[in-house]
């Protein structure tokens, strides 16, 4: 098992694979195509279906694919032989996600970076396992890479000792690394930090094109008030401010296209019945969803104590 070092010409790579020109017949016959895709999500899934259970691959928009299972979204952006992996759902999961790579007719040497949403096994359960399938550096927060590269869930988490302990990771690197930077910068990928369903959690943000038409798409985490029993969001303060400013981002981003790391979140499997994931929901609602839902947590938390 190793990690990939970042060469020299990875930091002047497009954010957009460039179309080759194609007749518009052969482009509505690839529009039909990936319509039906799209909606063949919504029908082979259903809502909250099983993390482990497998998903047709499909294009959503330009260079950018799902490859994830019916219940865990995994994300792939193309970019020449760089490709971008968003999650890896878990150990089991990793498996499907790796076979519709493979599916789409992709290289899985070619994929160089795996961004994570949160540091969850659901998540990043197989990141282990795709690293040492295609030698691509893990990439995220501080937090999250620490907790991958151990294995065990952050103590400030809230869902702390709720898990089994995840395969570590070989090497993973922050986000915030020089390098790394340069690389998200050169590919249009926007790293958002959103800790609140984990202290490392992040987003994610990036332009997609196909030919001339370009749509924006933000991989938006999860930011759902989950936590062991014994756990209570108001005795955290501080990390209640945090959550907070990560929605307040998360509200103010353009997403054309919204995608969530549990597609229910999002609505994502009905959004795909109309053979489109554009619309639907946008950031900004998404957003407010969370505020309330981390509203109502406190408001309980507040009345138990009464």
């Amino acid at each position: 098992m190793f990690a990939k070092t970042l060469p020299l010409s990875f930091l002047i790579l497009s954010a957009c694979i460039q179309s080759v020109a194609q007749s518009p017949a052969i482009q509505e016959v690839d529009q039909a195509q990936n319509l039906s895709d799209i909606v063949r999500f919504s029908e082979e899934c259903e809502k909250w279906d099983d993390w482990d259970k497998p998903a047709e691959p499909f294009k959503i928009h330009g260079n950018t694919y799902y490859v994830g299972t019916c219940g865990i979204a995994a994300i792939l952006i193309l970019n020449n032989d760089s490709h971008v992996l968003i999650d890896t759902g878990t150990n089991t999961g990793a498996d499907v996600v790796l076979a519709n790579i493979a599916k789409l007719g992709f290289d899985l040497r070619d994929v160089s970076i795996l961004l994570s949403s949160h540091e969850h096994f659901d998540h990043v359960g197989g990141v282990a396992k795709v690293q040492e399938a295609t030698g691509a550096i893990p990439v995220s927060s501080e937090i999250a890479i620490a907790v991958m590269s151990s294995g065990i869930t952050h103590p400030d988490d809230p869902q702390a000792d709720m898990h089994e302990p995840m395969e570590p990771i070989a090497q993973g690197t922050p986000y915030q690394s020089p390098a790394i930077q340069e690389f998200l910068e050169a590919l249009g990928i926007v790293p958002i930090e959103t800790p609140g369903h984990s202290p490392g959690a992040m987003s994610w943000q990036w332009e997609s094109c196909d030919g001339e038409t370009c749509k924006t798409i933000a991989y938006a985490d999860s930011m759902s008030p989950v936590s062991r029993d014994d756990y209570k969001f108001s005795d955290h303060p501080d990390y209640v401010a945090a959550y907070r400013a990560g929605i307040a981002r998360v509200r103010a981003l353009d997403c054309d296209i919204l995608l969530t790391p549990h597609p229910s979140h999002s609505r994502m499997i009905e959004r795909a019945a109309t053979g489109t994931l554009e619309g639907g929901v946008t950031c900004e609602e998404y957003a407010d969803g969370k505020t309330r839902d981390l509203n109502a947590r406190l408001e309980r938390e507040a009345g138990a104590t009464q």
